[in-house]
């Protein structure tokens, strides 16, 4: 009798390795895809991120590029074949493939609270929690310019770019319409808290596409935010609307000599999502949870000036990675920086973009 007992447990014993085995192989192979849009933001987002995430749960991370915009995640959630886990989207973005249904919804309640244990629902930024998304990063569109190509009187402010006779050359500007639209009225003298309501106009857009009919020979127009820097560098552009943190970038580490104007910068925040439909929503989540954390957030100011959306992770933001330079006076958000920044009203792109996207398609081929 206890000899067949014997048997049984170790038969039971076995069986249960051979369960177990599968389950943890499966565990341990699991991978996840996060895509965003390359360059020095993608790279800060892996050091910042992915590398602590994969040493910390052993969930593989593969990093892809995409170059924005709704078309891709659209097709595979369509098709139920999803192959990105994680995207980051511009707020636009965010708020059209909500409405469209092709995002997980988030439950704030599953985020990681402050140090302090304060809520994550009371750490973050007005407007950095969506039902679709969580915000990871301040980020913002200025204007830079290289310095040696100008000897005599600098440029110092956004209507300078418009200015081709006193600071002549060519222009880069976004393939895009959000903010180029924005500078131009802005740069034809309407104050930021207008800029949205004279842009519902039809002769608002007008005077918007009239301002840049201004500059329009000397335009190149750029599409990944890799460009503009390196339009610079190769002599291209002498002036160029770029994201604050591909200029920074290249001002550190390849010591270019650019400068930025932060006059009328145009800020947002990206977001982190989850397409609808992946089939690893739980490594997903777990990811997003680890990337929005207090610490992955300041660790990322460490990599690239874009400011952190929550509360706590300020006091941590410490200097640029390998320096003693400190990134506080870098960030978008600080205080001599955002004297009359203007904040893209997303409600109003997501209302408006296809029209628009048309109408500046038309104008760009003209």
């Amino acid at each position: 009798m206890k000899l067949w007992q014997g048997k049984v447990k170790y038969a039971v014993a076995l069986l249960a390795l051979f369960i177990f085995l599968p389950c943890t192989a499966a565990v341990a192979a699991e991978s996840i895809t996060v895509t965003s849009f390359g360059g020095a933001f993608s790279q800060s987002q892996i050091e910042a991120y992915q590398k602590p995430f994969m040493k910390k749960t052993g969930i593989t991370v593969n990093a892809e590029v995409y170059n924005g915009g709704l078309a891709e995640i659209r097709a595979q959630v369509q098709s139920g074949n999803v192959t990105w886990d994680v995207v980051d989207v511009e707020k636009q973005d965010l708020t059209a493939a909500c409405d469209e249904g092709l995002l997980e919804p988030i439950d704030w309640s599953t985020l990681s609270p402050a140090p302090d244990g304060t809520p994550a629902t009371k750490d973050f930024i007005d407007g950095a929690l969506h039902e679709c998304g969580v915000a990871t990063i301040v980020w913002t569109t200025i204007v830079a310019y290289d310095k040696t190509k100008f000897p005599g009187a600098k440029p110092s402010k956004l209507a300078d770019f418009f200015d081709l006779k006193k600071f002549p050359g060519n222009r880069g500007l976004s393939n895009r319409p959000v903010v180029a639209l924005e500078f131009a009225l802005m740069a034809d003298g309407v104050a930021p808290k207008d800029v949205y309501k004279v842009l519902s106009t039809d002769a608002g857009v007008n005077r918007a596409f009239k301002k840049l009919d201004t500059i329009k020979k000397a335009l190149i127009f750029w599409e990944a935010g890799a460009q503009p820097p390196q339009m610079l560098a190769d002599g291209e552009v002498v002036m160029t609307t770029a994201y604050n943190g591909r200029i920074f970038n290249a001002q550190m580490k390849e010591h270019k000599p650019f400068v930025i104007i932060w006059d009328h910068q145009v800020y947002n925040m990206d977001y982190y999502v989850i397409p609808k439909g992946t089939k690893h929503k739980k490594a997903a989540l777990e990811f997003l949870k680890f990337a929005t954390s207090t610490q992955a957030l300041a660790d990322q100011a460490s990599w690239i000036s874009y400011g952190p959306t929550r509360k706590s992770s300020v006091p941590l933001i410490g200097t640029y990675v390998g320096t003693n330079v400190k990134m506080a006076p870098h960030m978008p958000t600080a205080p001599a920086n955002f004297k009359n920044a203007l904040k893209t009203d997303d409600e109003w792109w997501a209302d408006h973009q296809d029209e628009i996207l048309k109408r500046y398609s038309a104008w760009k081929a003209k």
